[in-house]
């Protein structure tokens, strides 16, 4: 029969295995909510543009069904910014291309996850760069479909808005991983901290 040490030292790692999964899935939240609120701020900033790709890149390292629930969680902020603050008129069209602006949301989420994992062994920045354009031209794919069959608008795709929206895409992006990289050396900070703590002789 085990001592009772010996149990205690074998419920420990478990223990500890459970609180790293429970902080990694806080700190997933965490940054999930970040996101949603940059998008928020971001919609408040730019009104129309939303850097509906720049997002969809940030999500490819999450489970498809998670990326799909995060694209559509930015598309319902980004409603609420509009109808709420922006003033957008409350008509059918309006509407109409508010449910556009989502499929075509979760069109370039599943555009960029394609493209990154095709391109899964390339260095980081080809995949980065690959998984943009095709969240972007399938963004802008889908909406210029609906526009020449549905809604009307075409003329909101000409190359100068075009490369406007493509040049708020690519500087959200930016920001986008450079705050990403830096929640992750915060967190890598602290990981190493709390390890020298405990490996700091007692007084």
């Amino acid at each position: 029969m085990s001592s009772p040490d010996s149990q205690e030292a074998g419920r420990q790692p478990r223990s500890r295995t459970r609180e790293r999964a429970i902080g990694g899935v806080g700190r997933r939240a965490l940054w999930l909510g970040s996101l949603i609120a940059a998008s928020a701020v971001l919609t408040a900033l730019y009104a129309c543009v939303a850097p509906v790709a720049a997002f969809a890149v940030v999500a490819v390292s999450l489970p498809r069904r998670l990326a799909l629930a995060f694209a559509l969680t930015l598309w319902l902020a980004n409603q609420a910014v509009g109808f709420g603050l922006l003033h957008y008129p409350w008509t059918g069209a309006t509407l109409a291309w508010g449910l556009a602006l989502g499929g075509a949301a979760v069109m370039a989420t599943l555009g960029a996850q394609w493209a990154a994992r095709r391109l899964e062994r390339a260095p980081v920045v080809v995949r980065t760069v690959a998984a943009f354009a095709a969240a972007f031209g399938v963004h802008q794919a889908t909406l210029f479909l609906v526009a020449a069959t549905i809604l009307g608008g075409t003329g909101a795709f000409v190359p100068q808005i075009v490369g406007q929206v493509l040049l708020v895409n690519a500087v959200a992006l930016v920001g986008l991983v450079g705050l990403e990289h830096l929640a992750a050396g915060a967190v890598d900070w602290r990981r190493r901290t709390r390890v020298q703590a405990s490996l700091a002789p007692s007084a």
